[in-house]
Protein backbone atom coordinates (compact mmCIF):
# COMPACT_ATOMS: atom_id res chain seq x y z
CA UNK A 1 0.00 0.00 0.00
CA UNK A 2 2.38 2.70 -1.19
CA UNK A 3 1.51 6.33 -1.10
CA UNK A 4 0.15 7.79 -4.29
CA UNK A 5 2.40 10.39 -5.86
CA UNK A 6 1.22 13.12 -8.15
CA UNK A 7 3.74 14.95 -10.25
CA UNK A 8 3.87 18.73 -10.31
CA UNK A 9 2.76 20.53 -13.46
CA UNK A 10 3.13 23.95 -14.97
CA UNK A 11 0.20 26.33 -15.23
CA UNK A 12 -0.20 28.84 -18.08
CA UNK A 13 1.45 31.59 -16.06
CA UNK A 14 4.66 29.59 -15.68
CA UNK A 15 4.17 28.77 -12.00
CA UNK A 16 4.50 25.26 -10.62
CA UNK A 17 1.33 23.66 -9.30
CA UNK A 18 2.18 21.34 -6.42
CA UNK A 19 0.41 18.09 -5.55
CA UNK A 20 -2.49 18.54 -3.19
CA UNK A 21 -1.96 17.14 0.31
CA UNK A 22 -5.67 17.38 1.09
CA UNK A 23 -6.02 19.86 3.96
CA UNK A 24 -9.53 20.00 5.34
CA UNK A 25 -10.10 23.64 4.60
CA UNK A 26 -8.46 26.74 3.34
CA UNK A 27 -5.52 27.42 1.09
CA UNK A 28 -2.24 28.98 2.06
CA UNK A 29 1.00 29.88 0.41
CA UNK A 30 3.33 32.38 -1.12
CA UNK A 31 2.52 36.00 -0.70
CA UNK A 32 4.51 37.75 -3.39
CA UNK A 33 4.18 36.63 -7.01
CA UNK A 34 6.57 39.19 -8.35
CA UNK A 35 9.64 37.65 -6.68
CA UNK A 36 9.95 33.90 -7.43
CA UNK A 37 12.69 33.29 -4.87
CA UNK A 38 10.72 35.12 -2.22
CA UNK A 39 7.62 33.19 -3.24
CA UNK A 40 9.33 29.88 -2.44
CA UNK A 41 10.34 30.94 1.07
CA UNK A 42 6.88 32.28 1.81
CA UNK A 43 5.30 29.01 0.68
CA UNK A 44 7.46 27.23 3.22
CA UNK A 45 6.29 29.53 6.02
CA UNK A 46 2.69 29.00 5.03
CA UNK A 47 3.09 25.24 4.93
CA UNK A 48 4.70 25.32 8.37
CA UNK A 49 1.64 27.13 9.67
CA UNK A 50 -0.63 24.54 8.07
CA UNK A 51 1.49 21.77 9.60
CA UNK A 52 0.99 23.27 13.06
CA UNK A 53 -2.76 23.45 12.50
CA UNK A 54 -2.94 19.85 11.27
CA UNK A 55 -0.93 18.67 14.26
CA UNK A 56 -3.38 20.45 16.55
CA UNK A 57 -6.23 18.68 14.78
CA UNK A 58 -4.44 15.35 15.23
CA UNK A 59 -4.32 15.99 18.97
CA UNK A 60 -8.01 16.88 19.01
CA UNK A 61 -8.85 13.68 17.12
CA UNK A 62 -6.79 11.63 19.57
CA UNK A 63 -8.55 13.34 22.46
CA UNK A 64 -11.91 12.46 20.91
CA UNK A 65 -10.81 8.81 20.90
CA UNK A 66 -9.80 9.09 24.53
CA UNK A 67 -6.17 8.19 23.80
CA UNK A 68 -4.57 11.58 24.23
CA UNK A 69 -1.94 11.81 26.94
CA UNK A 70 -2.73 14.19 29.74
CA UNK A 71 -0.31 17.12 30.21
CA UNK A 72 1.04 15.73 33.47
CA UNK A 73 1.28 12.17 32.20
CA UNK A 74 4.76 10.94 31.27
CA UNK A 75 5.35 8.49 28.42
CA UNK A 76 4.83 4.88 29.38
CA UNK A 77 7.95 2.99 30.36
CA UNK A 78 9.68 1.66 27.29
CA UNK A 79 13.26 1.37 28.44
CA UNK A 80 15.26 -1.76 27.73
CA UNK A 81 15.80 -3.45 31.12
CA UNK A 82 19.33 -4.33 30.02
CA UNK A 83 20.21 -0.70 29.30
CA UNK A 84 23.21 0.41 31.35
CA UNK A 85 23.61 3.86 32.81
CA UNK A 86 27.05 3.80 31.21
CA UNK A 87 25.50 3.82 27.76
CA UNK A 88 26.95 6.82 25.84
CA UNK A 89 23.43 8.01 25.05
CA UNK A 90 21.67 6.89 28.22
CA UNK A 91 19.95 10.31 28.57
CA UNK A 92 18.09 9.63 25.31
CA UNK A 93 18.03 5.83 25.18
CA UNK A 94 16.22 5.55 28.53
CA UNK A 95 13.00 6.86 26.91
CA UNK A 96 12.73 3.87 24.58
CA UNK A 97 12.12 6.01 21.50
CA UNK A 98 14.24 3.70 19.35
CA UNK A 99 14.02 -0.09 19.42
CA UNK A 100 15.80 -2.72 17.34
CA UNK A 101 13.76 -5.89 17.16
CA UNK A 102 12.92 -8.55 14.66
CA UNK A 103 13.32 -8.80 10.92
CA UNK A 104 11.19 -8.12 7.90
CA UNK A 105 10.12 -10.81 5.44
CA UNK A 106 13.43 -10.49 3.59
CA UNK A 107 15.55 -10.94 6.70
CA UNK A 108 16.48 -7.27 7.11
CA UNK A 109 16.89 -5.82 10.59
CA UNK A 110 13.96 -3.67 11.76
CA UNK A 111 14.41 -0.40 13.70
CA UNK A 112 11.32 1.26 15.22
CA UNK A 113 10.83 4.91 16.12
CA UNK A 114 7.92 5.62 18.49
CA UNK A 115 6.71 9.22 18.78
CA UNK A 116 4.60 8.37 21.84
CA UNK A 117 7.84 7.74 23.79
CA UNK A 118 9.19 11.23 23.16
CA UNK A 119 8.99 13.45 26.25
CA UNK A 120 8.15 17.19 26.02
CA UNK A 121 10.68 19.11 23.95
CA UNK A 122 12.14 20.94 26.93
CA UNK A 123 13.05 17.57 28.48
CA UNK A 124 14.80 16.13 25.42
CA UNK A 125 17.90 17.39 23.63
CA UNK A 126 16.93 16.84 20.00
CA UNK A 127 20.54 17.17 18.88
CA UNK A 128 21.40 14.26 21.15
CA UNK A 129 18.42 12.35 19.73
CA UNK A 130 19.83 12.77 16.23
CA UNK A 131 23.27 11.63 17.34
CA UNK A 132 21.73 8.62 19.09
CA UNK A 133 19.78 7.71 15.97
CA UNK A 134 22.96 7.78 13.90
CA UNK A 135 24.82 5.84 16.59
CA UNK A 136 22.16 3.14 16.48
CA UNK A 137 21.98 2.93 12.69
CA UNK A 138 25.77 2.83 12.39
CA UNK A 139 25.55 -0.71 13.74
CA UNK A 140 23.37 -1.80 10.83
CA UNK A 141 24.12 0.37 7.79
CA UNK A 142 26.64 -2.11 6.44
CA UNK A 143 23.63 -4.32 5.76
CA UNK A 144 20.15 -3.53 4.52
CA UNK A 145 17.62 -2.46 7.15
CA UNK A 146 14.00 -1.35 7.55
CA UNK A 147 12.54 1.45 9.70
CA UNK A 148 9.02 1.43 11.16
CA UNK A 149 7.81 4.87 12.25
CA UNK A 150 4.90 4.94 14.71
CA UNK A 151 3.43 8.40 14.24
CA UNK A 152 0.86 8.24 17.02
CA UNK A 153 1.86 10.36 20.01
CA UNK A 154 3.49 13.26 18.17
CA UNK A 155 2.09 16.49 19.59
CA UNK A 156 2.86 20.18 19.90
CA UNK A 157 4.53 19.40 23.22
CA UNK A 158 7.14 16.95 21.92
CA UNK A 159 7.43 17.83 18.23
CA UNK A 160 10.97 18.69 17.06
CA UNK A 161 11.24 21.89 15.05
CA UNK A 162 10.91 21.67 11.28
CA UNK A 163 14.42 23.09 11.06
CA UNK A 164 15.67 20.12 13.08
CA UNK A 165 13.87 17.70 10.76
CA UNK A 166 15.48 19.35 7.75
CA UNK A 167 18.97 19.25 9.23
CA UNK A 168 18.42 15.65 10.34
CA UNK A 169 17.54 14.54 6.81
CA UNK A 170 20.60 16.31 5.41
CA UNK A 171 22.90 14.72 8.00
CA UNK A 172 21.92 11.21 6.99
CA UNK A 173 24.32 10.76 4.12
CA UNK A 174 24.29 8.20 1.34
CA UNK A 175 25.41 5.25 3.45
CA UNK A 176 22.29 5.51 5.63
CA UNK A 177 19.88 6.13 2.77
CA UNK A 178 21.31 3.46 0.48
CA UNK A 179 21.03 0.69 3.07
CA UNK A 180 17.52 1.76 4.12
CA UNK A 181 15.29 -0.43 1.98
CA UNK A 182 11.88 0.45 3.42
CA UNK A 183 10.34 3.11 5.65
CA UNK A 184 6.93 2.11 6.98
CA UNK A 185 4.83 4.96 8.38
CA UNK A 186 2.05 3.73 10.66
CA UNK A 187 -1.08 5.80 11.41
CA UNK A 188 -0.30 8.72 9.05
CA UNK A 189 -2.24 11.97 9.36
CA UNK A 190 -2.70 15.16 7.38
CA UNK A 191 0.24 16.59 9.32
CA UNK A 192 2.52 14.13 7.54
CA UNK A 193 0.96 14.96 4.18
CA UNK A 194 1.81 18.63 4.71
CA UNK A 195 5.28 17.67 5.92
CA UNK A 196 5.82 15.61 2.77
CA UNK A 197 4.92 18.61 0.64
CA UNK A 198 7.15 20.86 2.70
CA UNK A 199 10.20 18.63 2.32
CA UNK A 200 9.55 17.54 -1.24
CA UNK A 201 12.41 19.67 -2.65
CA UNK A 202 14.85 17.81 -0.38
CA UNK A 203 13.66 14.24 -0.85
CA UNK A 204 14.81 12.38 -3.93
CA UNK A 205 12.36 10.39 -5.99
CA UNK A 206 14.36 7.25 -5.27
CA UNK A 207 14.11 7.73 -1.51
CA UNK A 208 10.42 8.62 -1.75
CA UNK A 209 9.71 5.23 -3.37
CA UNK A 210 10.90 3.53 -0.18
CA UNK A 211 8.12 5.11 1.91
CA UNK A 212 4.88 3.18 2.49
CA UNK A 213 1.94 4.37 4.61
CA UNK A 214 -0.19 2.03 6.74
CA UNK A 215 -3.45 3.02 8.40
CA UNK A 216 -3.48 -0.01 10.71
CA UNK A 217 -0.91 -2.20 12.42
CA UNK A 218 -2.31 -5.34 10.78
CA UNK A 219 -1.07 -4.11 7.41
CA UNK A 220 2.51 -4.56 8.64
CA UNK A 221 2.13 -8.33 8.89
CA UNK A 222 2.68 -9.02 5.20
CA UNK A 223 5.94 -7.05 5.23
CA UNK A 224 7.69 -8.10 8.44
CA UNK A 225 7.61 -10.57 11.30
CA UNK A 226 5.03 -8.73 13.32
CA UNK A 227 5.30 -10.92 16.43
CA UNK A 228 8.93 -9.87 16.84
CA UNK A 229 8.08 -6.19 16.64
CA UNK A 230 8.09 -4.05 19.79
CA UNK A 231 4.90 -1.98 19.57
CA UNK A 232 4.20 0.48 22.43
CA UNK A 233 0.96 -0.25 24.34
CA UNK A 234 -0.26 3.27 23.53
CA UNK A 235 0.02 2.53 19.82
CA UNK A 236 -1.79 -0.79 20.20
CA UNK A 237 -4.60 0.91 22.10
CA UNK A 238 -4.89 3.71 19.55
CA UNK A 239 -4.96 1.22 16.68
CA UNK A 240 -7.80 -0.74 18.28
CA UNK A 241 -9.84 2.38 19.02
CA UNK A 242 -9.25 3.58 15.47
CA UNK A 243 -10.56 0.28 14.13
CA UNK A 244 -13.64 0.41 16.33
CA UNK A 245 -14.31 3.94 15.21
CA UNK A 246 -14.20 3.06 11.53
CA UNK A 247 -16.22 -0.15 11.68
CA UNK A 248 -19.35 0.81 9.78
CA UNK A 249 -19.21 4.41 11.04
CA UNK A 250 -18.02 7.61 9.35
CA UNK A 251 -14.88 9.27 10.71
CA UNK A 252 -15.35 12.06 13.26
CA UNK A 253 -15.83 15.60 11.97
CA UNK A 254 -12.70 17.67 11.50
CA UNK A 255 -13.94 20.17 14.07
CA UNK A 256 -16.18 19.43 17.02
CA UNK A 257 -18.96 22.05 17.11
CA UNK A 258 -19.88 23.74 20.38
CA UNK A 259 -23.01 22.58 22.20
CA UNK A 260 -26.29 23.41 20.46
CA UNK A 261 -27.68 25.75 21.45
CA UNK A 262 -24.39 27.43 22.43
CA UNK A 263 -23.75 28.60 25.93
CA UNK A 264 -24.82 32.19 26.56
CA UNK A 265 -21.16 32.96 27.21
CA UNK A 266 -19.82 30.97 24.22
CA UNK A 267 -16.94 32.77 22.48
CA UNK A 268 -15.51 30.17 20.09
CA UNK A 269 -17.29 28.48 17.20
CA UNK A 270 -20.19 30.96 17.09
CA UNK A 271 -21.01 33.70 14.60
CA UNK A 272 -20.02 37.35 14.85
CA UNK A 273 -23.70 38.24 15.08
CA UNK A 274 -24.16 35.90 18.07
CA UNK A 275 -21.20 37.52 19.82
CA UNK A 276 -22.53 40.99 19.08
CA UNK A 277 -25.97 40.13 20.45
CA UNK A 278 -24.49 38.66 23.63
CA UNK A 279 -22.10 41.58 24.21
CA UNK A 280 -24.40 44.60 24.22
CA UNK A 281 -23.94 45.32 20.52
CA UNK A 282 -20.13 45.41 20.71
CA UNK A 283 -18.75 44.93 17.19
CA UNK A 284 -15.32 43.64 18.17
CA UNK A 285 -15.55 40.17 19.80
CA UNK A 286 -14.20 40.14 23.38
CA UNK A 287 -11.60 37.45 22.63
CA UNK A 288 -10.24 39.41 19.69
CA UNK A 289 -10.08 42.64 21.66
CA UNK A 290 -8.45 41.01 24.69
CA UNK A 291 -5.74 39.24 22.69
CA UNK A 292 -4.96 42.28 20.54
CA UNK A 293 -4.76 44.51 23.62
CA UNK A 294 -2.38 42.15 25.42
CA UNK A 295 -0.18 41.57 22.38
CA UNK A 296 -0.03 45.27 21.58
CA UNK A 297 1.08 46.09 25.10
CA UNK A 298 3.54 43.25 25.65
CA UNK A 299 4.26 41.32 22.48
CA UNK A 300 4.86 43.58 19.50
CA UNK A 301 8.61 43.05 19.57
CA UNK A 302 8.53 39.32 20.32
CA UNK A 303 10.50 37.44 17.69
CA UNK A 304 8.34 34.99 15.77
CA UNK A 305 5.05 36.40 17.06
CA UNK A 306 2.21 34.29 15.60
CA UNK A 307 4.76 31.85 14.16
CA UNK A 308 5.81 30.08 17.35
CA UNK A 309 3.51 27.35 18.60
CA UNK A 310 1.88 27.24 22.02
CA UNK A 311 0.73 24.36 24.22
CA UNK A 312 -2.48 22.91 22.76
CA UNK A 313 -3.61 21.91 26.23
CA UNK A 314 -3.20 25.47 27.51
CA UNK A 315 -5.00 26.91 24.49
CA UNK A 316 -7.92 24.55 25.10
CA UNK A 317 -7.99 25.53 28.76
CA UNK A 318 -8.16 29.24 27.86
CA UNK A 319 -10.94 28.51 25.39
CA UNK A 320 -12.87 26.67 28.06
CA UNK A 321 -12.55 29.64 30.44
CA UNK A 322 -13.75 32.05 27.79
CA UNK A 323 -16.67 29.83 26.81
CA UNK A 324 -17.75 29.59 30.44
CA UNK A 325 -17.61 33.36 30.85
CA UNK A 326 -14.73 33.21 33.31
CA UNK A 327 -11.96 35.83 33.43
CA UNK A 328 -8.69 35.19 31.59
CA UNK A 329 -5.43 36.90 32.54
CA UNK A 330 -2.75 36.09 29.99
CA UNK A 331 -0.07 37.22 32.42
CA UNK A 332 -0.84 34.10 34.46
CA UNK A 333 0.49 31.88 31.67
CA UNK A 334 3.86 33.53 31.23
CA UNK A 335 3.90 32.87 27.48
CA UNK A 336 3.16 35.62 24.97
CA UNK A 337 2.46 32.96 22.34
CA UNK A 338 -0.67 31.83 24.21
CA UNK A 339 -2.76 34.95 23.33
CA UNK A 340 -1.32 34.81 19.81
CA UNK A 341 -2.51 31.23 19.43
CA UNK A 342 -5.90 32.09 20.95
CA UNK A 343 -6.39 34.87 18.39
CA UNK A 344 -5.66 32.52 15.48
CA UNK A 345 -7.85 29.80 16.99
CA UNK A 346 -10.75 32.23 17.38
CA UNK A 347 -10.58 33.16 13.70
CA UNK A 348 -10.18 29.55 12.59
CA UNK A 349 -13.22 28.36 14.54
CA UNK A 350 -15.65 30.94 13.21
CA UNK A 351 -18.54 29.12 11.45
CA UNK A 352 -17.83 31.26 8.38
CA UNK A 353 -14.43 32.81 7.60
CA UNK A 354 -14.05 36.48 8.39
CA UNK A 355 -13.64 37.24 4.68
CA UNK A 356 -16.77 35.11 4.00
CA UNK A 357 -17.29 32.18 1.65
CA UNK A 358 -18.76 34.51 -0.99
CA UNK A 359 -15.47 36.39 -1.40
CA UNK A 360 -13.38 33.25 -1.91
CA UNK A 361 -13.50 33.10 -5.71
CA UNK A 362 -12.96 36.85 -6.02
CA UNK A 363 -9.85 36.62 -3.86
CA UNK A 364 -8.46 33.77 -5.98
CA UNK A 365 -8.57 36.14 -8.94
CA UNK A 366 -6.20 38.68 -7.37
CA UNK A 367 -3.19 37.22 -9.19
CA UNK A 368 -4.71 38.00 -12.59
CA UNK A 369 -5.00 41.69 -11.73
CA UNK A 370 -2.23 44.04 -12.86
CA UNK A 371 0.14 44.78 -9.98
CA UNK A 372 -0.60 48.51 -9.93
CA UNK A 373 -4.35 47.83 -9.61
CA UNK A 374 -4.29 45.14 -6.93
CA UNK A 375 -4.79 47.44 -3.94
CA UNK A 376 -7.81 48.97 -5.64
CA UNK A 377 -9.15 45.49 -6.35
CA UNK A 378 -8.70 44.53 -2.69
CA UNK A 379 -10.74 47.56 -1.68
CA UNK A 380 -13.48 46.59 -4.13
CA UNK A 381 -13.67 43.04 -2.83
CA UNK A 382 -13.94 44.24 0.76
CA UNK A 383 -16.92 46.41 -0.15
CA UNK A 384 -18.98 43.26 -0.61
CA UNK A 385 -18.38 42.16 2.99
CA UNK A 386 -21.13 42.53 5.58
CA UNK A 387 -20.63 45.66 7.67
CA UNK A 388 -19.80 43.67 10.80
CA UNK A 389 -17.16 41.53 9.06
CA UNK A 390 -15.69 44.65 7.52
CA UNK A 391 -15.37 46.36 10.89
CA UNK A 392 -13.77 43.35 12.58
CA UNK A 393 -11.41 42.82 9.65
CA UNK A 394 -10.31 46.46 9.78
CA UNK A 395 -9.60 46.14 13.49
CA UNK A 396 -7.57 42.97 13.01
CA UNK A 397 -5.63 44.04 9.91
CA UNK A 398 -4.83 47.37 11.53
CA UNK A 399 -3.19 45.53 14.39
CA UNK A 400 -1.31 43.19 12.05
CA UNK A 401 -0.01 46.19 10.16
CA UNK A 402 1.26 47.53 13.45
CA UNK A 403 2.99 44.20 14.11
CA UNK A 404 4.65 44.39 10.68
CA UNK A 405 6.00 47.84 11.53
CA UNK A 406 8.06 46.21 14.29
CA UNK A 407 9.48 43.53 11.98
CA UNK A 408 13.05 44.61 12.64
CA UNK A 409 12.50 43.13 16.11
CA UNK A 410 9.82 40.45 15.66
CA UNK A 411 10.90 39.28 12.17
CA UNK A 412 7.24 39.28 11.11
CA UNK A 413 6.81 41.50 8.07
CA UNK A 414 3.59 41.66 6.10
CA UNK A 415 4.56 38.68 3.94
CA UNK A 416 5.24 36.42 6.91
CA UNK A 417 2.07 37.54 8.66
CA UNK A 418 0.12 36.82 5.48
CA UNK A 419 1.45 33.27 5.46
CA UNK A 420 0.14 32.81 8.99
CA UNK A 421 -3.21 34.58 8.68
CA UNK A 422 -4.22 33.85 5.08
CA UNK A 423 -5.25 30.38 6.19
CA UNK A 424 -7.27 31.75 9.10
CA UNK A 425 -9.15 34.47 7.22
CA UNK A 426 -10.55 32.60 4.23
CA UNK A 427 -11.36 29.04 3.15
CA UNK A 428 -13.85 27.50 0.71
CA UNK A 429 -17.35 26.49 1.74
CA UNK A 430 -16.99 22.99 0.29
CA UNK A 431 -13.99 20.71 0.14
CA UNK A 432 -10.42 21.87 0.40
CA UNK A 433 -8.34 24.29 -1.59
CA UNK A 434 -5.57 22.92 -3.74
CA UNK A 435 -2.06 24.15 -3.12
CA UNK A 436 -2.43 26.28 -6.25
CA UNK A 437 -4.64 28.50 -4.07
CA UNK A 438 -1.69 29.19 -1.77
CA UNK A 439 -0.45 32.13 -3.78
CA UNK A 440 -3.59 34.26 -4.29
CA UNK A 441 -4.98 33.83 -0.77
CA UNK A 442 -1.75 34.92 0.87
CA UNK A 443 -1.06 37.62 -1.69
CA UNK A 444 -4.46 39.13 -0.91
CA UNK A 445 -3.77 39.01 2.83
CA UNK A 446 -0.34 40.57 2.37
CA UNK A 447 -1.83 43.44 0.39
CA UNK A 448 -4.36 44.12 3.16
CA UNK A 449 -1.60 44.30 5.78
CA UNK A 450 1.04 46.13 3.75
CA UNK A 451 -1.35 48.74 2.31
CA UNK A 452 -3.71 48.98 5.24
CA UNK A 453 -3.93 52.76 5.00
CA UNK A 454 -5.10 52.59 1.39
CA UNK A 455 -7.45 49.64 1.69
CA UNK A 456 -9.21 50.94 4.83
CA UNK A 457 -10.11 54.60 5.32
CA UNK A 458 -8.98 56.74 8.27
CA UNK A 459 -12.54 57.50 9.36
CA UNK A 460 -13.38 53.80 9.24
CA UNK A 461 -10.43 52.60 11.32
CA UNK A 462 -11.09 55.16 14.04
CA UNK A 463 -14.76 54.20 14.01
CA UNK A 464 -14.00 50.57 14.72
CA UNK A 465 -11.88 51.53 17.69
CA UNK A 466 -14.63 53.79 18.88
CA UNK A 467 -16.73 50.73 19.62
CA UNK A 468 -15.17 50.67 23.05
CA UNK A 469 -11.38 50.53 22.71
CA UNK A 470 -8.69 53.16 22.91
CA UNK A 471 -5.70 50.85 23.19
CA UNK A 472 -4.46 51.39 19.64
CA UNK A 473 -4.81 55.12 19.97
CA UNK A 474 -2.81 55.10 23.14
CA UNK A 475 -0.02 53.37 21.29
CA UNK A 476 -0.33 55.41 18.13
CA UNK A 477 -0.75 52.27 16.05
CA UNK A 478 -1.59 51.95 12.37
CA UNK A 479 -5.31 52.36 12.78
CA UNK A 480 -5.77 55.90 11.58
CA UNK A 481 -5.80 54.82 7.94
CA UNK A 482 -3.76 56.31 5.13
CA UNK A 483 -0.12 57.27 5.47
CA UNK A 484 0.68 60.66 6.90
CA UNK A 485 1.85 62.95 4.16
CA UNK A 486 1.93 60.33 1.41
CA UNK A 487 -0.98 61.79 -0.53
CA UNK A 488 -2.85 58.48 -0.76
CA UNK A 489 -6.56 58.55 -1.32
CA UNK A 490 -8.66 57.26 1.55
CA UNK A 491 -10.76 54.17 1.06
CA UNK A 492 -14.54 53.71 1.26
CA UNK A 493 -16.85 55.16 3.82
CA UNK A 494 -16.96 53.58 7.25
CA UNK A 495 -19.74 51.81 9.05
CA UNK A 496 -21.76 54.00 11.35
CA UNK A 497 -19.70 53.57 14.54
CA UNK A 498 -19.05 56.52 16.87
CA UNK A 499 -15.48 57.74 16.14
CA UNK A 500 -12.89 58.08 18.85
CA UNK A 501 -9.87 60.24 18.00
CA UNK A 502 -6.40 58.77 18.12
CA UNK A 503 -3.82 60.48 20.28
CA UNK A 504 -0.93 60.10 17.87
CA UNK A 505 -0.56 59.90 14.11
CA UNK A 506 0.47 56.58 12.67
CA UNK A 507 3.80 56.02 11.04
CA UNK A 508 3.93 56.17 7.24
CA UNK A 509 4.60 52.96 5.29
Amino acid sequence: MGCKRTGAKDDPKGRREHPTPGPRKGGIGAACLDHPGHRQSMSRLALEELADIELQRDEEAAAALGTARRPSEAPAAGQDPTLSTNHPFYDVARHGILQVAGEDRLGRRVVTFSCCRMPPSHELNHRRLLEYLKYTLDQYVESDYTVVYFHYGLSSRNKPSLGWLQSAYKEFDRKYKKSLKALYVVHPTNFLKVLRTLFKPLISHKFGKKVTYFNYLSELREHLKYDQLIVPPEVLRYDEELRQLHRGRPPPPARTPPPRPPLPTQQFGVSLQYLKDKNQGELIPPVLRATVTHLRQKGLRTEGLFRRSASVQTVREVQRLYNQGKPVDFDDYGDIHIPAAILKTFLRELPQPLLTFEAYEQILGITSVESSLRVTRCRQILQSLPEHNYAVLSYLIGFLHEVSQESIFNKMNSSRLACVFGLNLIWPSQGASSLSALVPLNLFTELLIEYYGQVFSAREARGVLGAGSAEAGERGGPLAGGCAGDGRTAGPTAPAVPPRPLTEARRPL
